[in-house]
């Protein structure tokens, strides 16, 4: 039996912290401001390289290419380098670079080849390390091959980048999600970020500790990139873009960080199986391969948002309605719910999912875990073909 004020003290801890991440979140949602909309004249507009790695995307790469080609923007190229796809991606981007003049007249595309991986780098670094290098613009957007663009997205981007002065700009588009686990797991990379995360200190802070970005969509000034060597100074990184605020802020720049829901989307993972791979690749390496982060993650996790249901229980079963050991959770479950709930309400997903927000957690401290295992122990986490070495 736990003594009476070691519970107390327990829960008062457990609801204090969800309060303060509760307290973030609003922030946040106050914080995270919605690309511009353009009304009459643009300043002069800078030229802009859209550059897209691709690897074994058959799924989404020809919505990508098409939305990227309908930009109303007045000077851009799009490059699409092919990292090695061994399915039909490079015939889906031969037939859309023969027919581009046919669907958008103007607009400079080029489909190059991706050159072998030179030992040491990961090969989404890689790819965008080529496509910066014959970039031409004086901005470079990094864009994945799962993204669809709406038509006004690159000019508002662009001036958003403007008016804030910064020189990275990155959005968290819509996460298109249409599975069961899809609807569980992938809100669940919001919720982290903005409940954990001040996200003004993003912008406003020195310090590489406050770092947000999501290689969705990652716009740079030219200056910015070259300044920090490219994606070389990530070329080791599994979580590249975070790794790449990183940089961009110990090199003296800044960061800033807009809302692009009405902008652009993305179908993150289109399977359980690949829900699970790609969060195990980044779950660790999103932790720089701290074993104890990791495990102190795993139990903050658990003790925030899955033991409250577990007093729960325990109080029915025992018909004891005490303070801590069923007002306090029943307010913890509560104040947790009304979190997810309303970052599914500003980022447009499932509401009712915020119900399974337990189940949700427990998912992904199991995927935590396992992104340990195969890491430490392991081969180490597999992508598209590609096996991703453990650099702890």
């Amino acid at each position: 039996m736990i003594p009476a004020m070691l519970l107390l003290a327990y829960q008062v801890i457990v609801l204090l912290s969800l309060l303060v991440f509760a307290g973030i979140l609003l922030f946040n949602l106050f914080e995270l401001s919605r690309l511009p909309d353009l009304s009459g004249d643009s300043p002069s507009l800078p030229t802009v390289s859209i550059l897209v790695p691709a690897r074994n995307e058959e799924a989404g790469i020809e919505a990508c290419v098409l939305s990227l080609l309908g930009q109303n923007y007045p000077s851009y190229e799009l490059i699409v380098l092919d990292d090695a796809s061994s399915d039909a991606t490079p015939d889906i981007l031969r037939r859309i670079e023969a027919s581009a003049g046919a669907v958008s007249a103007g607009v400079r595309l080029r489909v190059v080849q991706g050159k072998p991986l030179p030992e040491g780098w990961h090969g989404k670094a890689w790819a965008c390390q080529q496509l910066g290098e014959i970039a031409e613009g004086e901005l470079l957007l990094f864009t994945d091959a799962d993204t669809r663009h709406e038509p006004d997205a690159l000019r508002r981007a662009v001036e958003a980048l403007r008016q804030s002065g910064a020189d990275m700009l990155t959005l968290t588009p819509y996460q298109e999600m249409q599975g069961f686990w899809e609807k569980l797991v992938i809100p669940l990379v919001y919720f982290i970020l903005l409940c954990y995360l001040p996200l003004r200190l993003v912008r406003t802070s020195r310090s590489p500790a406050f770092c947000s970005a999501i290689g969705q969509f990652m716009l740079f000034r030219r200056g910015a990139y070259r300044r920090i060597g490219g994606h070389g100074a990530v070329r080791a990184d599994i979580v590249e873009d975070v790794w790449l605020c990183k940089a961009v802020k110990q090199a003296g720049c800044t960061v800033a960080v807009f809302n692009g829901i009405d902008a652009v989307s993305c179908r993150m993972y289109r399977t359980p199986g690949d829900i699970i791979r790609g969060f195990s690749k980044n779950l660790f390496a999103g932790l720089g391969y701290h074993t104890a982060g990791l495990f102190i993650l795993v139990a903050l996790t658990l003790a925030f948002h899955v033991l409250p249901y577990g007093f729960l229980a325990a109080a029915l079963l025992q018909a004891e309605f005490s303070l801590p050991f069923f007002f306090m959770p029943l307010f913890q479950v509560i104040l947790a719910i009304i979190c997810r709930a309303l970052i599914a309400l500003r980022f447009r997903q499932p509401i009712a999912y915020a119900l399974l927000h337990a189940f949700s957690q427990i998912t992904l401290a199991a995927i935590a875990l396992n992104s340990f295992a195969i890491a430490r122990f392991g081969k180490g986490p597999q992508w598209k073909g590609r096996t991703y070495r453990f650099n702890g």
